[in-house]
């Protein structure tokens, strides 16, 4: 093996063992919308503005660094209509949608910012009124962007909106690596980057090989 076929090979490696650590990294800051049902939070197929919910329903939302909505962190809290909607009686020509609004951790925030404390609120509403209708009522200001995701609830987080992050940051702005699923029994490297070290090993160990062997041929 000549070093013009190595050095190609080797930067290849090099690739495939910075893709896996992007892979790995990958995650983003925002706003999840989860409908309740039963005892269980269920990830919403749509957005707040699309979403009529009936009298007595309960919805979430849930400020969190996640992947996608399978590892998407669930509301925290109380999350029983009763005891939501307690103080709220019930009015004709009305419904009550009871609302989990949790702001996430610290390492979740943005730079610079401190979560609020969970909290929930009951919004009576019209009978058409949307999920994002019920949340203007009791949590504003929103924030949407141009395509209109929320980006934020009572006016938190004061900037941003689903931005892709590779590191979450403590209280302190320091870094660190954000939460993974383990998919190996013991929480060790990545697939891709053990198979990456070993071509750098085996190139390497060829690439002695061979001017041992081009010395040898000279002499």
């Amino acid at each position: 093996m000549t070093p013009r076929r190595i050095v190609p090979l080797l930067l290849a490696a090099f690739l495939l063992i910075g893709t896996a650590g992007q892979a790995q990294a990958a995650g983003y800051r925002y706003w999840s919308f989860w409908d309740r049902d039963g005892a269980k939070w269920v990830y919403a197929t749509q957005g707040p503005s699309m979403a009529h919910p009936s009298d007595g329903d309960v919805q979430g939302f849930r400020f969190a660094v996640s992947e996608n909505s399978g590892d998407a962190a669930q509301p925290r809290g109380t999350a029983d209509f009763a005891s939501i909607c307690a103080k709220t009686p019930a009015e004709d020509g009305t419904k009550r949608v009871a609302l989990v609004l949790d702001f996430g951790t610290a390492p979740d925030a943005p730079s610079g910012e401190t979560p609020p404390a969970p909290r929930t609120a009951c919004a009576r509403v019209s009978p058409d009124a949307t999920t994002a209708d019920a949340l203007a009522a009791v949590a504003g200001p929103l924030r949407y962007n141009t395509t209109a995701l929320l980006c934020a609830i009572a006016g938190y987080p004061k900037s941003g909106c689903g931005e892709q992050v590779s590191q979450k940051q403590d209280k302190q702005g320091t870094t660190t690596a954000p939460e993974q699923k383990d998919t190996s029994d013991d929480g060790g490297p990545s697939i891709g980057l053990i198979a990456g070290t070993a071509v750098i090993a085996a190139l390497a160990a060829a690439g002695a090989w061979q001017a041992r062997r081009r010395r040898n041929a000279t002499r």
